[in-house]
């Protein structure tokens, strides 16, 4: 009885967060491509790098890929980018951005808790502000490891954002500007029904992936610090951290 619950609400969430991010996609996709030009794409490929194995060619998946800006950042660096998204307006946008810029890399739909994909497919997964959104982090989690190969490497951005703290005021061209209240009201919305399914982060991050097998954990928390390291358009005001674990 208490699994079909837990089963009907995971699928709310989701549908919820499609929504949420159907009716952002073509502004969020301005947004990323303005940062892709911007002096953050080095801030992040900065970030990355010092996880990354040093050599070209690498598999990797990019989990909740959004419009495609770590595919676009990292497959323009020599390597093979695969994006999954589970909102089908988000993977469209990102498809049309990888031919306008082109910068070719491989785009479907699909669950992050679980992507379709063979086991030991990828030399490393990255994901940006998208495991906060999962109702099953621990399923992820091992569903990411399996699909690691030996060695392969996870790099997790991401925030404890169901627990952040009142906003403050910010520019008036920031990307939250455009935001509608409506769609802060679904956001707020989808806060109250992941928090009482999550831990406080990135401390329950570092037990799940443990659990999950993964060995030398490097958390990171002052990352945030080095990327947004003035308020701009593209400011977090939510502390986020980093996250590597090895397979």
């Amino acid at each position: 009885m208490t699994y079909g619950y837990e089963k009907s609400l995971n699928e709310k969430i989701k549908e919820e967060v499609t929504d949420y991010w159907t009716s952002r996609a073509e502004s969020f996709n301005e947004l990323k491509i303005q940062e892709l030009n911007s002096d953050m794409r080095g801030r992040w490929l900065n970030e990355l790098l010092k996880y990354l194995p040093d050599r070209k060619g690498l598999k990797i998946l990019d989990v909740g890929t959004g419009t495609g800006f770590f595919c676009f950042l990292l497959a323009a660096e020599g390597h093979d980018l695969t994006g999954i998204d589970l909102t089908e307006k988000m993977i469209l946008e990102a498809e049309k951005s990888s031919a306008t810029l082109e910068i070719p890399a491989k785009f479907y739909v699909m669950d992050a808790e679980n992507p379709d994909f063979e086991d030991n497919s990828f030399d490393a997964i990255v994901t940006r502000n998208v495991a906060w959104t999962l109702p099953d982090l621990k399923r992820a989690y091992e569903k990411w490891y399996s699909l690691l190969k030996n060695d392969g490497v996870l790099i997790n951005f991401d925030g404890d954002y169901t627990r952040e703290k009142e906003q403050q005021k910010l520019l008036e061209n920031h990307a939250h500007a455009k935001i509608t209240q409506v769609q802060w009201s679904a956001y707020e919305r989808l806060k109250t029904e992941l928090c009482p399914i999550s831990n406080p982060r990135p401390d329950w991050d570092v037990q799940l992936l443990k659990s999950a097998g993964f060995k030398e954990i490097i958390l990171d928390q002052q990352v945030g610090d080095r990327i947004y390291s003035e308020i701009n358009q593209f400011y977090n005001p939510t502390p986020i951290f980093a996250i590597a674990a090895r397979k």
